[in-house]
């Protein structure tokens, strides 16, 4: 500000303040106007204005005060100021064009040097009333036309924020419904599309209003505002999404709630909902399963395997490790293969075979296991809160969790039934294994198995047992049996074994030794006491059987080792006898030649 200016405000001041003093005169306050000293001017002009409602160029100049004070103020944070500001300065303008005449001009030419312009017809300098008219008629248009525009940013501007807000309202409702974005997925239904549908319109409605804020912002020029909006991909559903946005700041960073609802959206449309339908077919499909097995009596196994592939569980443990359809279906399906089984197994009923008869109920046992198994893990679960995310599927197959819980316990103790009589028949299937039965008599086939009449010493898997009979406790005999899948006793031979070596008491030192020819049709059986005579004899019997014939011959002899194995010389008909250091020959009709 320079001294002149600085002095005449002193004046100025001083002539407002004092009592005594003059009224302010307008070429005083001319001066600062001329300087566009507009802010120390105003309330000079003010105080001027309200004694002299006569003076145009006071208005004009108070238009042009109020036209600057409106050009500096926020369009966004001074919407409503700014365009009472503009309409003063309208106002203001109007009264100056209303009131500006020749003689005004004229009269006052000094006070309108701005305008002041050479004619280009004569040459001349000076004022024209037209031009004055003009700007003025300029300034109002402009400052009507920058109402209006300012009106609409801080429309669009106000719209796009209170939008956004709206839809992340929308967003923060579906995180509160929600504990995790998995659970968001398995239990959404309508009203959440309807939810991600408002959320999607809202946010586009934002930016719709943002890009019409963008755009009004240009056509006006110079707001003051220099808007790059980013938008921000949610990755994280329970922990992004929900901070509040500052429109103000140049540099905005949004969430995408578009892109967000687009892809839950779609994922709820092309793969939850399908699923959950499949879940409810499939569930049908063994249903079916079940009442043809009821009613035709027949296994329904090859379907099951049909079926399981109709489905693919992969897709529903994305969004759930452990899904309850499908371990109610691994229940279901292993009830269907338990009794499929044993609708197999009816046809072999009757069969004596005890191997096979075993096999069949280690392979129902396995079944039970699995449907044991499945019960039981989803009986320990808690179905109750587990059905939330699978409200659908239940209130579809089974109506409510109480009906799907009765089931579940239902299936659980037909299993632990079955179970325990299976297991008590195993039992029995198993000791038939280890038995051969003749009459009362039982022959163990097992060599830590002991029978009081029986001692059973070499055995051949599934063809022959070879032992001692200690029913007379004084006299042994020894024993041959073919053995056969129904454990009944068919081909069988008993031969006398050296008395004094083989009696019960010392049946506990007996060991045999066993051969036979290539088509099993003659065998030579050796019994030896592992306890010596007090000369280091080693008591032994050998007997010759014929499978067809029976009993060759049985003789007993003294050997000087404990034999270990048996060779036979089909040429010559001679059996060997031997240790790892010793051998004796024997000949066909049981003769020591060696």
């Amino acid at each position: 500000m320079s001294k002149y200016s600085i002095v005449l405000l002193f004046v100025l001041t001083f002539a407002m303040t004092s009592v005594s003093a003059q009224k302010v005169k307008y070429k005083d306050i001319y001066a600062l106007l001329a300087n566009k000293q507009y802010e120390q001017a105003e309330p000079f002009l003010r105080k001027y204005l309200k004694d002299n409602l006569d003076n145009p160029n006071a208005y004009l100049f108070m238009g042009l005060i109020f036209q600057d004070k409106a050009a500096r103020m926020d369009v966004l944070k001074q919407t409503d100021e700014g365009r009472q500001v503009m309409d003063s300065a309208i106002m203001n303008f109007s009264k100056a064009l209303g009131m500006i005449d020749e003689k005004q001009v004229r009269k006052n030419k000094e006070y309108y040097e701005a305008y002041n312009r050479r004619d280009l017809r004569t040459g001349e300098f000076g004022v024209k009333l037209s031009d004055i008219q003009f700007d003025i008629q300029k300034r109002v248009e402009s400052l009507r036309e920058r109402a209006d525009r300012m009106k609409m940013i801080k429309y669009y501007f106000v719209l796009s924020d209170s939008m956004y807000q709206k839809a992340q309202g929308v967003y923060r409702q579906i995180q509160e419904k929600f504990p995790s974005s998995n659970k968001m997925y398995l239990r959404a239904d309508e009203s959440t599309v309807r939810m991600l549908t408002s959320l999607q319109n809202k946010f586009d409605s934002s930016m719709k209003a943002f890009d019409n804020y963008l755009s009004s912002s240009s056509n006006m020029g110079k707001t003051g505002y220099n808007h790059q909006l980013t938008l921000q991909e949610i990755t994280d559903f329970k922990g992004q999404g929900g901070e509040q946005a500052n429109f103000f700041e140049e540099d905005l960073k949004l969430w995408d709630y578009k892109s967000f609802a687009e892809s839950v959206r779609q994922t709820l449309q092309k793969e939850l909902f399908p699923i959950r339908e499949n879940l409810i077919s499939y569930d049908i499909e063994i249903n079916k399963l079940r009442e043809r097995l009821n009613t035709d009596s027949v296994s329904v196994r090859n379907d099951l395997t049909k079926l399981v592939s109709k489905l693919i569980f992969d897709q529903l443990k994305k969004y759930d490790e452990s899904p309850l359809p499908i371990d109610v279906f691994a229940m279901k399906v292993a009830d269907l293969e338990y009794r499929s089984s044993l609708m197999e197994h009816r046809r072999y009923k009757d069969s004596l075979n005890v191997h096979l008869q075993l096999k069949l109920v280690n392979e129902e046992l396995h079944y039970l296991n699995k449907l044991d198994s499945t019960s039981g893990r989803l009986a320990n679960q808690d179905i109750d809160t587990e059905a939330t995310d699978y409200e659908h599927f239940i209130t579809n197959t089974y109506s409510n969790t109480l009906v799907l819980k009765s089931y579940i316990s239902a299936l659980k103790e037909y299993a632990e039934r079955e179970k325990r009589r299976k297991a008590t028949e195993l039992e029995q299937r198993q000791g038939m294994v280890n038995w051969l039965v003749d009459g009362a008599d039982s022959i163990p086939l097992q060599n830590q198995i002991t029978s009081k009449s029986f001692r059973s010493l070499f055995i051949q898997d599934e063809r022959f047992v070879v032992g001692l009979q200690t029913k007379d406790t004084v006299n042994s005999k020894g024993f041959f049996y073919m053995i056969t899948p129904s454990r009944k006793a068919a081909v069988k031979y008993f031969f006398p074994v050296e008395a004094t070596s083989f009696k019960y008491k010392d049946a506990s030192s007996a060991k045999a030794l066993a051969h036979s020819d290539g088509d099993g049709q003659v065998y030579y059986l050796l019994f030896v006491s592992t306890k010596p005579t007090p000369t280091q004899k080693y008591k032994a019997t050998i007997a010759k059987i014929y499978r067809s014939d029976g009993l060759a011959w049985s003789n007993n002899f003294e050997f000087a080792f404990v034999p270990e194995s048996l060779s036979f010389a089909a040429e010559t008909g001679e059996l060997s006898v031997k240790s790892s250091n010793a051998e004796t020959v024997v000949d066909k009709n049981g003769k020591l030649i060696r």
